[in-house]
């Protein structure tokens, strides 16, 4: 099973701390739509032989098309792939665009129904203006309750976005967002702390004395306030930033973390294969050109033995399926699994990671740091 991933690169306003490629001008849209289609119909033997599960529109913001553009991408998937009986499909999207479109025969979500998408990832981040406005985000509070009253109605798979570690935020609040989402029986919840990226606008404004840094102290907080009120409330936590409760897990994002092959359509976009990853171009123009002369616009990375272990470990250990010792050996061999023991003994004296099942797992205290404890198991320079 495959996936193919949409990146829809056009934003109405820059978010502060945003560093994906995206344009706030829409001028190309039609131009990079038909790159789009065409981008799907050159790769289409990329997946010859294997089916497609899930179908997911990122970006930037996937919202900003119309149904009629959206259903003519989800139609070239299914003209020139091969995919299963009701897969996956996800739209991102900003609550102002769920609840703008008013006064027509069907609610956008009906219209969303329509062509196939059945589920919903909801940029919320928080429900304070305060944090709206510091992030600079296209939504007020009122939108994102509003915009979920409305998307409860019609769709059941829906996933919501916060962000943690805002400067200004406090634990209540904190709280009081979660509690928010949770009254919504929102059955998929993802996460994020609130990161500094080179040169946004969000670094240049702490650089600048005008916005407090981000504090990672609190940040570790908030995420185990996170972490022990959505466990109480029956979601598991499948993966570092990803809380689903039963049957709500994203298969889209289950199979990065799976090693299971993708391809990324559109400028910016990742592919993985299994032996290599490539990523296109991250500029529209130039991406529009290249697929107009039915060249792809992209570098690939052939992964050797060790990129393949590193990657592993560091997909593995961000989910409740933690790293199979037994696949480390059969994969990479026994060199490879005896430097993994090797490296994490100490994360295990320090109760940050434990054995199970033949499984190398993060502790609850460990789990937070699983990206910076991941980096420090990797393999160097091994053949």
């Amino acid at each position: 099973m495959a996936g193919i991933y949409i990146h829809i690169p056009f934003c109405k306003q820059a978010c502060h701390y945003c560093d994906f490629h995206f344009s706030t001008s829409l001028k190309k849209k039609d131009e990079l739509l038909q790159a789009l289609i065409q981008e799907l119909v050159l790769r289409k033997g990329e997946l010859k032989n294997i089916s497609v599960e899930t179908i997911y529109f990122g970006g930037g913001t996937p919202s900003l098309l119309s149904i009629n553009e959206l259903k003519l991408l989800i139609d070239s998937v299914f003209k020139n792939y091969t995919v299963v009986e009701n897969p996956e499909i996800t739209l991102e999207a900003n609550p102002d665009d769920l609840i703008t479109v008013q006064g027509q025969s069907k609610t956008i979500f009906e219209e969303y129904k329509s062509i196939g998408i059945n589920r919903l990832s909801i940029g919320i981040q928080s429900f304070f203006e305060r944090d709206l406005k510091l992030m600079n985000r296209a939504h007020n509070a009122h939108e994102a309750k509003d915009c979920l009253t409305l998307a409860t109605k019609y769709f059941d798979n829906i996933s919501v976005d916060l962000i943690y570690g805002i400067p200004g935020l406090t634990n209540n609040e904190w709280i009081e967002n979660i509690d928010t989402v949770l009254a919504f029986n929102i059955p998929h919840i993802s996460c994020y702390a609130l990161t500094v990226e080179p040169k946004t606008a969000l670094e240049s404004f702490i650089k600048k004395g005008l916005i407090d840094n981000v504090d990672d102290d609190l940040a570790q907080e908030q995420f185990n306030i996170l972490v022990d009120k959505l466990e109480a409330n029956g979601f598991v936590n499948y993966e570092l930033s990803n809380f689903g409760k039963s049957n709500y897990f994203s298969k889209n994002n289950s199979a990065y973390w799976q090693g299971k092959p993708y391809l990324g359509i559109g400028p910016s976009a990742h592919s993985f294969n299994g032996d290599q990853r490539s990523w296109n171009v991250s500029n529209n123009t130039k991406y529009i050109k290249s697929i107009q002369l039915n060249e792809l616009p992209r570098e690939v990375e052939i992964l050797s033995k060790t990129d393949k272990f590193n990657e592993y470990i560091m997909t593995g250990l961000r989910t409740i399926w933690g790293v199979s010792l037994e696949k480390v050996e059969e994969n990479f061999g026994i060199t490879y699994k005896n430097h993994l023991l090797q490296q994490a003994e100490i994360y295990i004296k320090e109760q940050l990671l434990y054995i199970e099942k033949d499984n190398l797992l993060t502790t609850k205290k460990g789990k937070f740091l699983s990206d910076g404890i991941a980096s420090n198991l990797f393999k160097i320079n091994l053949i």
